[in-house]
Order: structure tokens, then C-alpha cells, then sequence
């Protein structure tokens, strides 16, 4: 199982890493990219589809094609962890090292866009997204928000897949 979990964790960080950076860049390079998050978190969804396919192959090739609900959604549980938690060692890096000023991109273009949609209070968002930079100066909340960006998405895509996926052994024997 480790190693299963190893190779479709890793590949699927791979990509994960791979989308933020692009989408990242994105705020840096093309200052009139409207983001949306419908379109961020189906490609989320699409990503965290390896599980799927990661469940499925341990089910296939290890165990005879036979697998429980928990096993399944604990395999799934392992390669959501492992892809997740190489995009937050890897978003710490990037930020630190190559974008510290990411917020000061980021921040007006949330606040453009909520302009935009004709937000009410715009005097509120904007002291919602400072205190959001406040928060974002400890390590610590930096790792839980990268975490809950992309974990929970994850772990609903391994209960679904566990559910698909489940199969008893259908050989009884008769004693």
C-alpha cells in the first residue's frame, strides 16, 4: 500500500504544485485575469481524480480485486495527505523565497474584482482582506489555510471514490 500511496500522492502533488504556480503567475503577469472559483475547484476536482485511479490500481493489483469501504477511503485518505501536503511544502517555499509580495498582488485584485461584482460594503472586504494579511504573517496559519484550500477536496474525492470503488468478495464458502 505504501508504495501505491507514494507514487499517486507524489504525481498528484506534482500537478497540484504545477496548477498553483500557474495560477499564481497568472495574478503577477496578466493583471486583468478574472479568476473564478468554479474553475479553480473543478480543476481541483479533476486533479484529485488520481485518487480514484490510485484506489483502483491498489485494488486491482494487490489485493485480487477486492476491497472494503475503509481500506478504500483509507488509501484515499493517504494519497489526498500525501499530494496535500506536498503543495503546502512547496507553496512555503514559493512564497518565502519567490513571491513574499504575493499578497500585495493578490489583495487588489480580490478587491478589484469584488468592485466588480457590485459588493455593498467594499470598505468591509478591504478590512477583511487586511486582516487576512495580519493572519498570513505566522507560518503556522500559512500551513492551515494551504491545507484547507486543497485537503478537503481531497478527502471528498477519496470518500466518493471508496464508495464507487468498494467491492466484497463475492466467493462464499460452504461449509
Amino acid at each position: 500500500m505504501k508504495r501505491n500511496v507514494l507514487i499517486f500522492g507524489l504525481v498528484l502533488g506534482t500537478i497540484l504544485c504545477a496548477n498553483m504556480i500557474y495560477m499564481v503567475n497568472l495574478c503577477y503577469t496578466n493583471p486583468d485575469f478574472k479568476s473564478t472559483d468554479v474553475v479553480g475547484y473543478t480543476a481541483l476536482v479533476v486533479i484529485f481524480s488520481l485518487i480514484f485511479f490510485g484506489i483502483r490500481n491498489y485494488r486491482n493489483k494487490e489485493l485480487g480485486g477486492v476491497i472494503s469501504f475503509g481500506k478504500a477511503f483509507k488509501v484515499g485518505t493517504f494519497i489526498a495527505l500525501v499530494g496535500s501536503t506536498m503543495y503546502v511544502l512547496v507553496w512555503l517555499f514559493y512564497y518565502y523565497l519567490f513571491v513574499p509580495d504575493y499578497l500585495d498582488v493578490y489583495i487588489p485584485h480580490v478587491l478589484k474584482e469584488a468592485a466588480q461584482n457590485g459588493t455593498s460594503d467594499l470598505a468591509a472586504k478591504t478590512q477583511e482582506m487586511e486582516n487576512f494579511k495580519q493572519m498570513y504573517a505566522n507560518p503556522l496559519f500559512v500551513v492551515l489555510i494551504t491545507y484547507f484550500e486543497v485537503l478537503p477536496i481531497g478527502l471528498v474525492v477519496a470518500l466518493i471514490s471508496a464508495l464507487v470503488l468498494k467491492k466484497k468478495n463475492t466467493l462464499e464458502i460452504t461449509g
